[in-house]
């Protein structure tokens, strides 16, 4: 019987006490001692603790005895809090049955609570509202119950109100989570179908799936397989999570715990996958699998060559933890050797960044973000260009599309122009406004993803003093006015610089380049032009002026013939040097030029 299993799921916004609320659930329920108590606990990564944000979803069973005496098996499932994981955070709603809605009681309702909400009204699941931080001196627990009211109709006097911190009225939260989420349907005999709902690497045990079984039940002798790559296993161990790893015999309809499979791949074994038997497979696999896309492209290069192994090895490894990871070889002439690297989004790839140099102590560069294009050719064939130095001639090219985004804005009403002015200068088109509560304005945008992943989070969270969120989803891929930008160092262009523009701003980026690289460069001996080149000419230049000797330095008085012979004389080899020489681009110059095209 499954009626007394209660699966849930927590969504907030970053930062509005998830983990914390998840901690003292843990706590009151014994599942943790007190002794072994650490703050975030399901968040295991140091970089999820620094940045109070989760990054990889987590599962664990919990133990409650309520207070009509009977004994209850709580399964909650710990989501993703940012954007670029949307997708896991959809799959994990998708094994619960209820979802806790953290508000936080001095911040209110905010762009990511919402994103999240939706999916979880998709999902069909019941929302328990709770408002967080009720102790902070800054709280306003009746206007923010007031907002949820106006949103998803709910009373304000059953609102929810807790402090995770202090550990205030955790027990009726518990108690709300036994009385209103729904147990999972009793479908025991059916044929086996289990989501997975996430997964990571383990180096004995291969990779460890955490699976919701929705039909059916097997146990660790059954014979597995994973629907969409056809992989046939036998589970080297079946077990759930009190938040460790504990085996058990067997798992069954509404249960949620984990498969130590042994595969060696994580991609045999992906985030929204069907598990099945493999003696009698179910007809058709759970609904709403789909494979992740990355969005956002960026080269990684080791700062010294010889790291170039151990960079691939470390790429490798996290890809073991992290199947959205995607990267291929590829060279620079500015930077050697490294990869081309596909993330999710920003926040994607500055957790990858940060994890290669803290955990496999890597010194990288990351060159600047782009985005894929498609481009239709004259003869009407489409290619996916992801590497601005691999877009094909103009002359080839029929038109260029860009992937467009929804944007979803909300902020305090006071902030409204200086939005609508950051948004209007990165090509944004204004869709529609809502008023979620009487102070706060939520603004639908669309945008093209590329000018949105050079700082815009940043320059919004500064010209709204941190207060706005945004949330984002992409809409379709568009035809725009858009050019190769290449800048030619002596006549040879660097791949490194090579970024995307649209036509109307490529005079502009181009001056800038060049101002900034005509300022980092070292003198050579020769002179050296550096030139902005977009549509089939120049659009900028600028030269470096020649390191010389001064030759008439002995010349004391004389006939000028004398001088000037010796000046033709140096021109001549300045000439010669000019043919034969070579620009090395140093490392900071590089550096600087990738943080200008952030600025």
């Amino acid at each position: 019987m499954t009626s007394h299993i209660r699966n849930f799921c927590i969504i907030a916004h970053i930062d509005h006490g998830k983990s914390t609320l998840a901690d003292r659930l843990l706590q009151t329920t014994g599942t943790i001692s007190d002794r072994d108590m650490t703050e975030q606990v399901l968040d295991s990564m140091d970089l999820e603790r620094e940045k109070g944000v989760t990054i990889k979803a987590s599962a664990v069973r919990m133990a409650y005895h309520a207070l009509d005496g009977k004994d209850y098996e709580l399964n909650l499932i710990d989501t993703p809090g940012h954007v670029d994981f949307n997708y896991e955070v959809s799959r994990a709603l998708a094994a619960c049955e209820g979802a806790l809605l953290i508000v936080d009681a001095t911040q209110g309702i905010e762009a990511q609570t919402l994103a999240n909400l939706y999916l979880a009204l998709e999902a069909d699941l019941v929302i328990l509202p709770v408002i967080n931080k009720i102790d902070l001196p800054s709280a306003r627990p009746d206007e923010i119950a007031q907002d949820i009211y106006h949103l998803l109709g709910t009373d304000p006097d059953e609102i929810l109100r807790v402090s995770a911190k202090e550990g205030i009225n955790i027990d009726k939260v518990l108690e709300a989570i036994v009385e209103k989420v729904p147990p999972p349907a009793d479908r025991q005999s059916y044929p086996l179908r289990a989501l997975v709902f996430d997964s990571h690497y383990d180096s004995y045990k291969g990779v460890v799936a955490y699976i919701r079984v929705i039909d059916g039940r097997f146990d660790k002798n059954s014979k597995l397989r994973v629907m969409s790559s056809g992989v046939d296993l036998t589970p080297v161990e079946i077990g759930y999570f009190s938040p460790v790893m504990k085996p058990c015999a067997a798992l069954s309809a509404g249960e949620v715990g984990y498969i130590a499979t042994g595969l060696k791949v994580i991609h045999d074994c992906r985030v929204g996958d069907t598990i099945t038997m493999a003696d009698e497979p179910a007809t058709e696999p759970l609904p709403g699998y789909r494979q992740v896309k990355p969005m956002v492209y960026a080269g990684i290069y080791p700062v010294e060559g010889e790291d170039y192994p151990n960079l691939r090895e470390s790429l490798e490894k996290l890809q073991l933890n992290d199947a959205s990871l995607v990267f291929v070889p590829e060279t620079s002439q500015a930077l050697n050797f490294g990869f081309r690297c596909g993330f999710l989004g920003l926040f994607h790839m500055e957790i990858i960044q940060e994890r290669l140099e803290r955990e496999y102590d890597l010194d990288i560069v990351v060159t600047a973000p782009s985005v894929e294009y498609e481009v239709m050719t004259m003869d009407q064939k489409i290619i996916k260009v992801d590497s601005p130095a691999l877009l094909p001639d103009e002359s080839l090219i029929s038109e260029v599309r860009e992937p467009w985004m929804r944007l979803q804005i909300i902020t305090p009403t006071e902030y409204y122009g200086t939005i609508m002015d950051l948004v209007r200068k990165r090509r944004g088109i204004y869709k529609e406004e809502e008023y979620p509560a009487p102070d706060r304005v939520q603004l639908i945008y669309e945008i093209p993803l590329s000018e949105m992943i050079v700082n815009f989070f940043d320059d919004l969270k500064s010209r709204t003093r941190g207060y706005a969120s945004m949330d984002y989803s992409f809409v379709e891929y568009r035809p725009e006015k858009l050019i190769k930008l290449e800048l030619l160092v002596n006549n040879e262009p660097v791949d490194a610089f090579t970024t995307i523009v649209h036509k109307d701003f490529a005079y502009h980026k181009g001056q800038r380049l060049v101002t900034k690289l005509k300022e980092l460069l070292p003198r050579q001996l020769f002179e050296v032009p550096i030139q902005a080149y977009a549509g089939g000419r120049v659009i900028s230049r600028a030269n470096i002026k020649a390191l010389r000797k001064d030759v008439l330095a002995k010349c004391y008085g004389g006939d000028i013939t004398r001088k000037r012979k010796l000046l033709e004389k140096q021109k001549r080899g300045k000439k010669r040097m000019k043919m034969v020489g070579n620009v090395e681009i140093p490392q900071e110059a590089f550096m600087a030029v990738i943080k200008l095209e952030d600025e």
